[in-house]
């Protein structure tokens, strides 16, 4: 139907141009919250008319809070609800506030803003982690009764009761009242009956978390009109404070939209990020400066051409991440594009589908460097994951209350599991049985770490299944922030090799010290021994006992000497296949007047199975004398000495020796078969040296076992000949 009244507006073109400017503010409202920069719009009153996500974010209020805000021309002060101003840095358009959670932030604005047709754009950062200030946690009560007094807004104090204590110019304007005519009325007169309701609603919210918006139809200018407000309450004196703005005006839709389209301009020319709008067709017809620098084209070059043949072809999530964008309507995904010059980048990018005016919006960024710097990353990772994984030694990287991580050497060293260890201390992974001493060894060597920046130490660990191991630690304190870093290596072999070369030296000296003096003392020797047989013919007193001593003594030297010279010189050994059982035997039988003079029984259990060994039995006679000597003089008046005999797995003929003596500390059992090292009083040492090199050259080993106060058990393995 025509419009019959000529003086009356269209109101089919009025809706169409409301609609089309709303499309304006929404395709504004989507750019705005798409950029990282947080931005305000002030009115030509200065209040704050707009802020998009990233300003709410930064002060932490909802839009309607923040849009209860202004700046005072003046000072350039920012009024914002629940916000104390603490400082107001002018010289340097900067502002200190405390958000509603106790917050302090440092807020900077741009100096020279976008002002068009009256209006502003102030561009925020928060500039608080790269600054240090100091302020006064009061604000002045000046400052806020200017700020109450001046506020474009309607401000009103009243207590619990409702009982209005105070109102700003604009309260009273709104009523039409002078301030005198308005104080000690009730803030409930003035609301609609229909608002009372959830007005009361708000006030308990208020109370419970100590601030609440809404919005409350309230009399104005004769009639009610419907208004945006914000109460908080001040719990020490029971206070409340309103803030209230008239949200009935008519026009107020069309000027937000002409504003929005002015902005819009404003920010997709100035934003740092790239901005595209196109077609569905992938058809490009709207680009900013940021896009043609990005894409590495002119302007003209971007216009009319088409995203994916920007697209890099080698990328294969390229239809992926498409086609979902065509599903969802919204993305926020990465792809590496190339560009006219053949050069490769990744751009990282937000994009929304608008279905209504059938175009698309996508803001870009560069993230080529960032890529390329986790790349290299992952590139040092992986050598290092290779290093640390393939090393030989173990390596563990461990903070003061966990292990981070270990590597394959380092769980075999210590004989542990993996996922285990990570679940523990670095202190109860080495030192599983938690034994005091060993505890304070290790917590010696990370404290010497820790003051020397790296330290190396032994430790001797004994596990659960009796086995001991030498460990070294090599540990370097903070290899970065917190972590420190510990190779380990099980040097029990190397240590055992070292004292092996030890005593093989020694035994070479000994040699060396042998084959030099054994010859020269031998020959005097002999001019004594028969120059004393003479004497002792020839005196006709009873010397005999001195005769028998000074015969025995060099006995003994004789003995010394023959020992001596087995070490020096080689050997001329005949192996045959002997039965151990009869070497036993007849050794046993030998040595048992002996036994008898010292009042010891010797025992001899003798294994039934076959024990025929390739040896020389004269020599393996010689370890058991000195061995079964030994033990028989050591023994207690009326004591046992046990010989046994046994097969071990087919491939050992075992011989143990056990005697009831005194038995061996371990600090000394550690130097048995060194040379000149005994435990008796006039022994020489040189006996077990002999045997334990008799032994060596059978291919076997001696192992001994003794208790202090209980006795000494030699244990000597004879390997069995295999057949054929």
């Amino acid at each position: 139907m025509k419009n019959v009244n000529p003086s009356l507006p269209d109101l089919s073109s009025y809706k169409q141009e409301i609609d089309h400017l709303l499309y304006r503010i929404e395709e504004f409202n989507d750019l705005l919250d798409s950029l990282s920069e947080a931005y305000i719009m002030l009115n030509i009153e200065n209040k704050i008319t707009y802020a998009n996500q990233s300003a709410c974010r930064l002060f932490k209020l909802t839009p309607e809070e923040i849009l209860l805000g202004k700046i005072i021309e003046e000072s350039q002060m920012i009024c914002l609800p629940l916000i104390t101003t603490i400082q107001n840095l002018k010289h340097c358009n900067q502002w200190i506030l405390q958000l509603k959670n106790g917050d302090i932030k440092q807020i900077e604005y741009e100096k020279n803003c976008s002002k068009r047709y009256g209006h502003r754009i102030l561009k925020l950062q928060d500039v608080t982690s790269k600054t240090t200030f100091s302020y006064e946690p009061i604000v002045p009560m000046q400052l806020f009764l200017d700020v109450f007094k001046y506020a474009v807004d309607s401000i009103i104090i009243y207590d619990k009761n409702g009982e209005i204590m105070d109102a700003n110019d604009s309260f009273c304007k709104m009523l039409g009242k002078y301030k005198r005519d308005i104080i000690g009325d009730n803030i409930q007169e003035i609301i609609s009956p229909y608002s009372l309701h959830s007005w009361q609603e708000g006030m308990e919210k208020v109370n419970q978390y100590g601030s609440f918006n809404g919005e409350v139809e309230m009399y104005s200018d004769d009639e009610f009109s419907l208004f945006r407000y914000i109460t908080s309450t001040n719990k020490q004196n029971n206070l409340y404070m309103s803030i209230l703005r008239n949200m009935s005006e008519g026009m107020m839709m069309k000027q937000r939209a002409e504003k929005s389209e002015k902005i819009f301009a404003e920010l997709f020319d100035h934003s740092m990020d790239a901005i595209l709008f196109w077609k569905d067709d992938g058809l490009i017809f709207q680009a900013n400066e940021a896009a043609c620098k990005i894409f590495e084209s002119t302007h003209d070059e971007l216009i009319g051409s088409t995203i994916g043949s920007y697209v890099y072809k080698n990328n294969q999530n390229f239809k992926k991440v498409f086609r979902k964008f065509r599903e969802i309507g919204e993305i926020r995904e990465e792809l590496f594009f190339k560009m006219p010059n053949g050069q490769i980048k990744l751009l990282e990018f937000t994009g929304k589908k608008h279905y209504a005016e059938g175009y698309n919006l996508t803001i870009f960024r560069n993230v080529s460097e960032r890529w390329q710097i986790e790349t290299e990353l992952r590139k040092s990772e992986w050598k290092f994951r290779k290093i640390f994984e393939g090393s030989l030694d173990g390596m563990i990287l461990w903070t003061n209350d966990r292990i981070i991580d270990i590597n394959h050497a380092g769980t075999s060293i210590l004989g542990v599991q993996k996922k285990d260890s990570l679940k523990g201390s670095f202190e109860k992974i080495i030192i599983p049985n938690t034994e005091k001493e060993l505890i304070e060894l290790l917590n010696e060597h990370i404290e010497l770490a820790m003051l020397n920046e790296s330290e190396i130490s032994t430790i001797a660990i004994r596990y659960e299944n009796g086995e001991v191991k030498h460990i070294e630690f090599a540990t370097r304190e903070n290899v970065y922030v917190g972590t420190n870093f510990t190779i380990i290596r099980d040097v029990t072999e190397k240590l055992a090799m070292e004292e092996q070369i030890r005593k093989s030296d020694t035994l070479h000296v000994v040699g060396e010290l042998a084959a030099g003096i054994a010859h020269e003392i031998r020959n005097p020797m002999t001019a004594i021994k028969g120059f004393i047989q003479l004497l002792q013919s020839s005196v006709k007193e009873d010397f005999s006992t001195y005769f028998n001593v000074i015969t025995s003594e060099l006995q003994r030297i004789e003995t010394i000497i023959t020992e001596f010279l087995f070490l020096a010189k080689p050997q001329a050994l005949k192996f045959s296949n002997q039965d151990v059982n009869v070497i036993v035997r007849e050794t046993a039988d030998f040595l048992a007047a002996q036994a008898m003079l010292n009042n010891i029984q010797l025992k001899r259990n003798l294994t039934k199975n076959d024990c025929e060994i390739f040896c020389e039995g004269n020599q393996l006679k010689q370890v058991l004398i000195n061995i079964i000597k030994n033990a028989i003089e050591v023994s207690n008046d009326g004591g046992f000495v046990i010989i046994n005999t046994d097969r071990i797995d087919h491939s050992f003929v075992k011989i143990s020796i056990i005697d009831q003596g005194p038995g061996i500390p371990a600090e000394k059992l550690r130097r048995l078969g060194e040379p000149f090292y005994t435990t008796k009083e006039r022994g020489t040492g040189l006996g077990l040296m002999v045997s334990y090199k008799i032994i060596e050259e059978h291919k076997g080993y001696i192992e001994v076992e003794s208790e202090v106060g209980k006795g000494t058990a030699f244990h000597i393995f004879l390997p069995i000949p295999r057949e054929g």
